[in-house]
């Protein structure tokens, strides 16, 4: 078995996991982290493959980083050894021997996949000749010069036919008291004339008009309809070569059961995301389950540069992701007994909320790292629910502004409405001042600056947020050194916005600070917690509107 590599290390001193690896979050085990090391060895001398992940810059090639995952197994002699894949495809798009083969491989020469490739690709090239024709781009720059001009000369006319109409109401009036009956009445039917003649020009302008612009259309139209064509024809075989795709995609589980991603994502609705079935765990699993090797434990870690948006960290371990891999996990590990959840652990229960101020409209309250500000979906436990306990008779939202579960520190909340209302439209008006104090798992460079940076949620993998220019809310954040210590950097934080994990992605992202709060479990690494705190609020009081400042020292 090709595929099934010996560790090159002894483990016969490292204890074995009870239960398999939940996938969605997890510590690695050491019998991953060792296979996970010896495939980074792998990659940093190999020669089986050509890929530019961006850590060396002697490529002219488009660096992009990928991730590549290990699943401990034991084969039918009770040997324990490892299996390594990566996801999606190399640039080289090489299959090397050191990583289990693709749930299908849709690149086999004479495939049909390759076949719509190619035929999807002739659409491409005729549609960008067509949008590069010398005569389509003149005719088009024509036919809008023509359309502006038109637009304007009828705008013009209407403004001409308003002022003539306004002369002649003016006309009519001062002619009342200078003209007799019959002269008046001469007046006013060469004044109803001239209004006539108006409308019948405007509208002999707008039928000559309207034979131009049909002739113009009608030449731009030999180009247009062929390029709207070929689109339509483009979609229609890009989603059957993607249905028929994902027909193809089956996946086993430890009872051999298969099934396909279209039977997976049963949903007629939601259609299976692109790239599903090409992740590293998935590939693990049903290579494991067809050669009757038992899983032990899994993990999948970053090789290269960070993506532009995403935040990956190089060698950091990832759990898998949510839209692609959590449906096929879900049936490839169904009677396969596992790690417990930690993200649907309580771990506020026996955490005390302590409120640092409190008077007949406001409470200030001390939140506790992993304690939610208001309930979850599985988690009802809360500073919400907490004061809502405690406070029976407070009306409105009570809570004013929220912090992440993992940050610790100071949170506003009311037991008024009234009072609600106007703490919330200070934060809106961006006149409460926050500082945060955060520790950073590295060694920065400057002293201080400002990040600006839009944020949007990962769709493909909730509640990560994502670097998004085109598509993200503003985001901003001033921030200064405290001091360094032992490789690490304290910092403040001054958040002007207010976006969901907007200093934790600030920080670790690479076009940040690209160094992440320690403990930072979704953009860094685990530690025993996100070194992130709420140390300092400013605003003005609701009813007495003097101004108020809290601070609140971080236990780090």
């Amino acid at each position: 078995m090709k595929h099934f590599l010996h560790f090159n290390s002894d483990i016969s001193e490292i204890d074995f996991p009870k239960k398999f690896t939940f996938p969605f979050y997890y510590d690695a085990h050491p019998l991953a982290v060792l296979a996970a090391e010896e495939i980074h060895q792998y990659l940093q001398n190999q020669t089986d493959f050509k890929h530019n992940f961006g850590i060396h810059t002697n490529s002219d090639e488009l660096p992009v980083g990928k991730m590549f995952g290990v699943l401990v197994v034991k084969n039918k002699n009770d040997e324990v050894g490892y299996l390594a894949a990566f996801s999606g495809k190399l640039a080289d798009k090489s299959l090397p021997e050191k990583f289990v083969p693709p749930v299908f491989n849709m690149r086999t020469e004479g495939s049909f996949y390759i076949k719509g490739e190619a035929e999807i690709d002739a659409i491409n090239e005729e549609l960008s000749i067509l949008k590069k024709d010398k005569n389509y781009l003149k005719i088009k720059k024509a036919n809008k010069k023509l359309h502006q001009e038109i637009a304007d000369d009828l705008e013009n006319q209407r403004k001409k036919m308003k002022l003539s109409k306004k002369n002649r109401k003016l006309r009519k009036k001062n002619a009342t008291s200078l003209l007799n009956e019959l002269e008046f009445k001469k007046l006013t039917e060469k004044l109803t004339q001239e209004s006539y003649n108006d409308q019948f020009f405007y509208k002999e302008l707008v039928e000559y008009y309207q034979t131009k612009v049909v002739k113009s259309n009608n030449e731009l139209a030999f180009f247009e309809d062929r390029i709207s064509f070929l689109k339509i024809e483009r979609k229609e075989k890009s989603n059957f070569l993607q249905q028929t795709l994902f027909s193809k995609y089956a996946f086993l589980n430890q009872q051999k059961k298969l099934k396909s991603l279209l039977t997976i994502f049963d949903d007629p609705l939601i259609k299976p995301p692109a790239g599903s079935g090409e992740c590293a765990a998935p590939k693990l699993l049903n290579y494991a389950f067809a050669n009757d090797l038992k899983p032990i434990c899994m993990a999948e870690f970053w090789w290269g540069i960070s993506p532009n948006s995403a935040i990956r960290k190089h060698k950091n371990f990832y759990p898998a992701c949510q839209s692609r891999c959590k449906p096929i996990l879900n049936h490839m590990l169904k009677g396969i007994e596992m790690d417990s959840n930690l993200l649907l652990e309580n771990l506020s229960e026996d955490k005390k909320l302590d409120i640092i101020f409190e008077d007949d409209i406001l409470i200030v309250v001390n939140k506790p790292a992993e304690f939610l500000s208001v309930p979850g979906k599985t988690i009802q436990d809360s500073v919400y629910s907490r004061i809502k306990e405690k406070y029976p008779l407070a009306t409105g939202p009570l809570i004013v502004h929220r912090l992440d579960m993992s940050t610790s520190g100071i949170l506003l909340l009311t037991k008024t409405k009234e009072a609600n209302k106007v703490l919330q439209s200070q934060f809106i008006n961006r006149t409460v001042k926050k500082r945060y104090v955060a520790l950073l798992n590295g060694d920065l460079a400057e002293k201080s600056g400002n990040i600006q940076l839009p944020i949007r949620v990962d769709l493909d993998d909730r509640p990560k947020q994502l670097v998004d220019f085109v598509h993200g809310k503003n985001a901003e954040t001033n921030w200064e050194i405290i001091n360094k210590e032992n490789g690490k950097t304290r910092v403040y934080f001054y958040p002007i916005t207010g976006r969901t994990h907007q200093l934790r992605v600030h920080a670790a992202h690479k076009n940040g600070l690209n160094t992440p709060i320690l403990g930072d479990d979704l953009y860094g690494k685990k530690a025993n917690r996100l070194h992130l705190h709420a140390q300092f609020i400013e605003f003005l009081h609701p009813t007495t509107h003097k101004k108020m400042s809290f601070t609140v020292d971080a236990d780090f």
